[in-house]
């Protein structure tokens, strides 16, 4: 080795070394570089070191000292140029840092870190339009960024402490790279840190208002969280922005769909149709839209079009099934049991399968296979979908124990005094949906869905407790004063005005868990109305363990679980008729069946509602209906299920068991 390049070697050692410092000790690296400079004056790369390290111990004005001339020796070294940007950027020099950045960008077009300063000072300056074409080409370069890259890998294997260690480290650095932030709201998603995704998206917004996909996440994440209408605005902006994008589009239709516009969620799906017309999802979800408008031979036909795409989507049929007017014929049954004994076949859709068969075998008055099927589904379910009894037990225990009549005389004549929400609530599948369809076929009473806004709003309140315990909210609202109730109350009100299309005076929130909350509705909205849908236990609980619910509803995969979850609930309605007498009107669905026009003039009465016949031509009502009873309800009363469950009973005594004296005293309450 000569002496050139031993001196060679040695320098590019010196340079690492002093390098790597930056970050940790920039005093140190300044040293290093100042003796490197020592022993070979004028060495551009050590000037450019030593000048970032005066920067990032504060010395701005002995950095611009170094880097002015510097640039001017070297003009088209863009690292020089990009460390004088963000010299003159911490000296406040902006329109200056621009003027360099923007030469940063032209010498280095896929420097990305020059295009987010760049987008910064811009969007600082007033030149919004100008910040967002920046901010724009600074995502496309993040591709290219290694950090981040790491951080994908690591998300793409499932590893999300090493991505979330990643990013935070990188973001400490470059707090405001936007791609990195919205990386890092994914990890926090994929968490179950909802809030914490939506502060990053937020802030994302706010550095970049152009970043679609960021507001594409963060209306995705506002659908999830139930604020349809915050999600509508977003996502209907991104529609603007970009008319042909088919995931806003679907996720429009989506949200749509959630908040009642029916009609348009099904425009959209037909256009999405006949650009993918082969996309088995999308007949699917068309096919849900057309069920809640109640044009069933239309829907039928979207569910055939699914399966035709996709012989192995086993929801397709379920939904089917799940119309409970349909019935399959012997090709059905002979494509579901080919499909289901498919080795290879996902979980998922051999539980909807299951459901399916087990429908089909109940039409076919085939007892013991059909409980076979839904058993068979329901233990599938199971394996992947925990439920703790003795949790949701507590939570009604330490629910009586907040709501106490001490609490609530405290707490009389609080909350909004509107008197327009009508609650339905009980166990699903408990004929909540004909007494919804019964009172909105009254004039003044509009009929809505299952609203998610109560269990929203529990969960946020739950967010202000001091632990994350599922009842916590509940002490977390007993500290509330007159004022902050009303405010809740009021809260509601606005938050459910995007699902009233009418004038009406009255409107519906039909989601039977509400009957958790009783407690936060009596204090928030006083003046509501309070239904409670009971059926009998083991017609109800075996409905309800005979049905594959979309999302939720954990506790009715097991027939023991079912039952402990009655009792619960029979429980905790006890308490309430015990500390609020009078408050809830109980409809027995048995006896709305044998007395129908008896039972509806008294729920009229209680709500206040002078009698109308069609309340009792309730199956007229060409209103949309979005759960899983929405053609039963478009016929008579429906008598067929009150006492369907016998032919199973042979296999119910888990149930029973469970069940233990609510079971034997109904339509009586047992003392708890």
């Amino acid at each position: 080795m000569n002496e050139d390049s031993e001196r060679s070697g040695t320098l590019e050692i010196a340079m690492a070394r002093a390098s790597r410092l930056l970050d940790a000790d920039p005093g140190l690296a300044a040293e290093q570089a100042g003796e490197i400079l020592v022993a070979v004056p004028g060495y551009p790369p050590a000037i450019l070191l030593l000048a970032s390290a005066r920067r990032r111990s504060g010395n701005l004005d002995g950095a611009l000292e170094l880097l002015v001339p510097l640039v001017k020796a070297q003009q088209k070294w863009a690292a020089a140029h990009y460390e004088y940007a963000m010299a003159l950027g911490d000296k406040a020099r902006g329109e200056e840092a621009i003027s360099a950045l923007q030469t940063v960008v032209k010498l280095k077009p896929q420097h990305h870190e020059a295009w987010r300063y760049l987008a910064d000072h811009l969007i600082a300056s007033g030149d919004v339009e100008g910040g967002d074409i920046a901010f724009n080409r600074h995502i496309h370069c993040s591709s290219q960024n290694v950090i981040l890259q790491q951080a994908a890998g690591a998300m793409v294997k499932n590893d999300i402490p090493r991505a979330e260690q990643l990013l935070k480290s990188y973001l400490k650095k470059q707090p405001t790279d936007v791609p990195a932030i919205r990386m890092l709201a994914e990890v926090a998603v994929r968490c179950g840190q909802n809030e914490e995704a939506e502060n990053l998206l937020l802030r994302c917004l706010e550095l970049a208002p152009g970043f679609d996909a960021a507001r594409y996440n963060y209306a995705v994440l506002l659908h999830r969280a139930n604020n349809s209408s915050a999600a509508l605005i977003e996502i209907e902006r991104l529609i603007k922005s970009d008319s042909e994008s088919p995931k806003y589009r679907n996720l429009c239709a989506v949200i749509l769909s959630r908040v009642g516009e029916y009609a348009r969620s099904s425009e959209i799906y037909l256009k999405l149709l006949k650009e993918y017309p082969t996309n088995a999802k999308v007949w699917l979800s068309y096919g849900h839209v057309l069920k809640t408008e109640g044009r069933q031979k239309a829907c039928i036909d979207a569910y055939r079009q699914s399966i035709l795409r996709d012989p192995n989507f086993g929801e397709a049929y379920w939904s089917l099934a799940n119309l409970k007017t349909f019935r399959f014929d012997d090709n059905d049954l002979t494509t579901m049991n080919r499909q289901i004994s498919l080795e290879n076949l996902d979980n998922e859709h051999r539980v909807h399968f299951y459901f399916a068969l087990g429908k089909a075998a109940e039409d076919a008055e085939d007892y013991q296979q059909s409980f076979e099927h839904y058993d068979k589904g329901n233990q599938l379910y199971r394996r992947d979908n925990a439920y703790d009894a003795a949790l949701n037990s507590t939570r009604v225990q330490r629910l009586k124990a907040c709501f106490t009549p001490e609490l609530l005389k405290k707490r009389a004549g609080s909350g909004c005094s509107s008197p327009d929400p009508i609650f339905i609530v009980g166990m699903p599948r408990s004929g909540s949906t004909l007494l919804e369809q019964i009172l909105s076929s009254h004039s003044a009473v509009e009929g809505t869905t299952e609203l998610p806004e109560i269990v929203t709003m529990a969960k946020e309140l739950r967010e202000e407790a001091a632990t994350d315990e599922i009842v916590a909210y509940a002490e977390v609202l007993a500290k509330k004063d007159m004022a902050a109730l009303r405010s809740l109350g009021e809260q509601y009100i606005e938050r459910t005005r995007i699902h009233r299309k009418t004038d009406k005076p009255f409107f519906i929130d039909k989601m039977p868990n509400n009957f958790l909350h009783i407690g936060l509705i009596h204090l928030m909205l006083p003046n509501a109305k309070i239904i409670d849908a009971r059926r009998h236990p083991l017609g109800c609980c075996f409905s309800n363990f005979k049905q594959y619910y979309a999302r939720g509803q954990n506790f009715s995969y097991g027939l023991s679980d079912m039952g402990l979850f009655y009792h619960d609930y029979v429980d905790l309605m006890a308490h309430f008729d015990h500390v609020l007498p009078g408050r809830i009107h109980r409809v027995i669905y048995e006896q709305t069946v044998e007395n129908t026009e008896h039972e509806v003039r008294k729920l009229l009465d209680y709500c206040g509602l002078d009698f109308e016949p069609n309340c009792l031509r309730f199956f007229e009502n060409e209103r949309p209906v979005r759960t899983a009873s929405s053609e039963q309800v478009r016929q008579p009363i429906y008598t067929a299920g009150v006492e369907q469950w016998q032919h199973y009973e042979t296999w119910l005594e888990p149930l029973k068991q469970a069940l233990g004296p609510v079971l034997n005293e109904y339509p009586n309450i047992p003392r708890f």
